[in-house]
């Protein structure tokens, strides 16, 4: 069964707006959307768009990242996510997401730009650009090479293209670093004609808007590390002495949602919309690990099935449907039967993957030198702190896991690479149930953790899936398409052997 997904509707209280899904868009081209407003403000235009990209992210991106991480699996219950497991995701699979960050979220971002320049609102472009990098990168890791230099151009005033091609990976890699630097310079925090309450992110900051640029900065050159460690480490070394902060403790990168309908979590509205059928359970890849470090992380990721926290093996949906098995909690959106599961963040950068990059930037001598062990241990702790682990009175949890848990405590005397594993499989651990998508991501760029799976019932043998498939829209419409890849290709810049 291909998935099937309910277009969710996400409301910004305070401006009193209802943002839709794609409900009532159609999947015409990438390059132009009828629906869009000629005559709208920045401040309609930004929430609409990071609406948006909080869909994408919170279902399909959450869903199959969240799954192919082997954070969660199928239920042996129900069927909605068997072809993932099977790592045969039909093209049609991903539609609607192609759709939602080409037809939506850029098409509103682009337009979000222009109108911003022109009415000297240039904190609104400052964001839109950071966007659209940050967009950039989440297509082109999913799919690869992809349309860029020509995407949002169908307009006949912006060059009538309704057939983009699809640029090579590197390309699209070095127009998000472009953007983001465009994003950077047009930030000045004591500009007074700021985003406030219409900004679901970050409520207009600036300061924090600048720290998620060079967080998103730093991401996107270790995305390189195997592919191009040379300008991995020039372009680290020139933000490091750019003196620019990154996101720390506290401070993530988040869209948040509440129990009034329309305003719930994207991936909760999901399962609403599949009559609350628990799909997702508890991959037995991160909850055996869990559970043979003492992680107490495993109590807040999952329920208890019993009186443990109990996962199944990953792609073993054909086993008994008695077989026990923990379900996600409310704190990652992904229990069906749980109100509390609307209010689940959807998280797109947070504070404790920014410590986990410095310390893996440090630890290759890019960054801050010798500071990769604290860096390490502090991305454990925003981690605890983010999820209540730890607070001003007491952080024994922390403490009792960074010093007898195997992966959290930090590998001092190992060489580059043993402490790199660390690093990537504590972030791994960091974000379960919560950034699946880079999750999977950073599996690929590094092969850490080691120790998944393959999925029982995988139909392509004993290998892991490397990409999302194109989506049929661009099969069909697209004359320029450049033919479709299998889940089997690596994408560019996966270059570790």
């Amino acid at each position: 069964m291909t998935m099937k997904i309910k277009h969710s509707m996400i409301a910004a209280a305070t401006l009193g707006l209802l943002f839709a899904g794609t409900g009532c868009r159609k999947y015409l081209d990438v390059n132009d959307n009828p629906n869009v407003a000629r005559t709208v403000t920045p401040q309609l235009l930004l929430p609409s768009a990071e609406a948006t990209i909080g869909s994408a992210m919170g279902v399909d991106f959450q869903i199959n990242g969240g799954i192919w991480a082997q954070f969660w699996t199928q239920a042996t219950t129900s069927s909605q996510y068997k072809t993932l497991e099977q790592y045969q995701p039909g093209a049609n699979s991903y539609d609607r997401v192609w759709g939602l960050f080409y037809n939506q979220a850029l098409t509103d971002l682009k337009s979000l730009d222009s109108i911003a320049l022109a009415t000297n609102n240039k904190q609104y472009a400052a964001i839109s650009r950071l966007l659209q990098a940050y967009s950039f990168q989440m297509i082109t890791d999913a799919w690869g090479d992809v349309p860029f230099t020509e995407a949002i151009k169908g307009s006949q005033d912006n060059g009538g293209i309704t057939d983009p091609h699809f640029d090579p990976q590197e390309v699209v890699y070095n127009g998000i670093i472009g953007l983001i630097e465009q994003g950077t310079a047009l930030i000045d925090p004591t500009d007074p004609s700021q985003p406030g309450a219409d900004d679901l992110i970050f409520g207009g900051d600036m300061d924090l808007w600048k720290k998620f640029a060079n967080t998103l900065k730093l991401r996107v050159y270790l995305r390189l590390a195997y592919k191009n460690p040379a300008q991995a480490q020039a372009g680290i070394a020139a933000l490091y002495a750019s003196g620019e902060g990154f996101l720390e403790e506290g401070e993530d990168a988040q869209i948040n949602y509440t129990s009034t309908p329309g305003n719930q979590n994207p991936l909760y509205s999901e399962e609403v919309g599949l009559s609350r059928t628990q799909n997702l359970v508890a991959s037995a890849t991160v909850v055996d690990s869990m559970n043979a470090n003492n992680d107490p992380r495993a109590l807040v990721f999952f329920l208890k099935s019993g009186s443990s926290v109990v996962g199944l093996a990953q792609g073993n949906y054909n086993a008994p449907t008695n077989t026990p098995v923990s379900y996600p909690s409310p704190v990652t959106g992904a229990r069906a039967t749980s109100a509390a599961s609307a209010e689940a963040p959807v998280k797109l950068l947070t504070g404790y993957e920014s410590l986990f990059l410095q310390s893996e930037a440090a630890a290759r001598g890019w960054g801050d030198a010798g500071m990769d062990e604290e860096l390490f241990y502090r991305g454990i702790f925003a981690n605890f702190l983010s999820y209540g682990l730890v607070d001003n009175t007491d952080s024994s949890a922390y403490s009792d896991y960074v010093s007898g848990a195997y992966w959290g405590m930090y590998p001092t005397g190992g060489g580059t690479e043993e402490k790199v594993q660390h690093i990537i499989t504590q972030k791994w651990f960091s974000m379960t149930g919560n950034q699946g998508f880079e999750a999977w991501t950073e599996w690929r760029r590094t092969g850490y953790p080691t120790f998944f799976t393959v999925s029982k019932t995988s139909i392509i043998g004993n290998i892991f899936p490397q990409r999302f498939l194109y989506p049929n829209t661009e099969l069909t419409r697209n004359a320029n398409f450049p033919g479709q890849k299998t889940v089997k290709d690596k994408v560019w810049w996966d270059a570790k052997d």
